[in-house]
């Protein structure tokens, strides 16, 4: 019967994909604002549910190896996984203005998530509000951001969009199949592993943040197939400060998490491989499809190492 959840959540989250990005990217278009910046925020947001929902369970359930490596093992699988993923289909082009804000505030976050664990080696209700407030901030801006870009957007000529009653039917409709078809893949796949007698922080790095990162990836795969690689990108730079942010804060907020020597390592390793993508989009501002490949690779050599300590 797991077997049979898997698969139909696999359906629903690629199909929830194609009309979130659908509905999302012709909101963009008629409302001016950048697609990558509807990625950062919108489109974020809406494939992190199944993480928040994941996390904050966890969280409550006294179960804080899975919440906070959830987190952790969402971020990477994002970076790796769903930027390589993506360049395979189409090279991601980043922007500058990308490089030098957006991309850097997400580094931060998980260097201030890593420098609150070491304090104690637990995250407290003041950190995990401060994390919340920090949120609250981003938003702000992303949203004064959107503004911004609005007014300097050039009159263009109108591009192909869908009719409003579609985008109002697709984008909340398509976040309710994404985030169903995440809790099916996540609730099969890890009956399945426990069944085999995988630890909590084990499942929680692999299998249940391979699953609640999967929205990310079909969505991401989605656009950048569509041509809409801004969209790609946001989606998982948003998805990371989201999660880390929000998702743990929110988690630390309802109750105070004890901090594992394995999630400290795995945090720094999530700093190393955020450089690392880093300094390959800064390089030519793009991220090739070897680099892609290297990225996967990368991934594989990490849970290889996950499996083994």
């Amino acid at each position: 019967m797991n077997y049979i959840l898997l698969v139909v959540g696999f359906l629903l989250l690629i199909k929830g994909a194609d009309w979130f990005v659908d509905g999302s990217a012709s909101v963009a278009k008629r409302l001016k604002v950048p697609t990558f910046i509807i990625g950062m925020t919108i489109v974020a947001m809406g494939t992190s549910a199944p993480e928040l929902a994941v996390s904050t369970a966890a969280s409550l359930k006294g179960s804080n190896a899975i919440a906070i490596s959830n987190v952790i093992g969402s971020n990477i699988f994002n970076l790796l996984v769903v930027c390589g993923a993506c360049a395979l289909f189409q090279p991601l082009s980043v922007k500058y203005s990308v490089l030098r804000k957006e991309f850097p505030i997400s580094i931060l976050a998980s260097v201030l998530f890593v420098a609150m664990c070491f304090l104690g080696f637990s995250m407290s209700r003041t950190d995990g509000m401060i994390l919340v407030l920090l949120f609250v901030c981003f938003l702000v801006w992303m949203v004064l951001s959107a503004r911004k870009a609005r007014e300097e957007e050039e009159q263009e000529e109108p591009l192909k969009q869908l009719p409003v009653w579609k985008c109002i039917i697709f984008i909340p409709g398509g976040i309710a199949a994404i985030v169903l078809g995440g809790d099916l893949v996540v609730d099969a796949a890890s009956a399945i592993a426990e069944s085999f007698g995988l630890s909590p922080t084990l499942i929680g790095l692999t299998i249940v943040a391979c699953g609640t990162s999967l929205p990310e990836l079909v969505t991401s795969i989605v656009a950048a197939k569509k041509g809409d690689a801004d969209m790609a990108l946001g989606n998982v730079i948003g998805s990371n400060i989201f999660n880390i942010l929000l998702i743990l804060g929110i988690a630390a907020s309802v109750s105070p998490m004890e901090v594992l020597t394995e999630n400290l390592i795995d945090g720094c390793l999530l700093i190393g491989l955020s450089f690392v993508t880093f300094v390959f989009a800064w390089i030519k501002q793009n991220i090739s499809r070897k680099e892609g490949i290297v990225m996967l690779l990368l991934y594989v050599v990490y849970l290889f190492y996950i499996c083994l300590r």
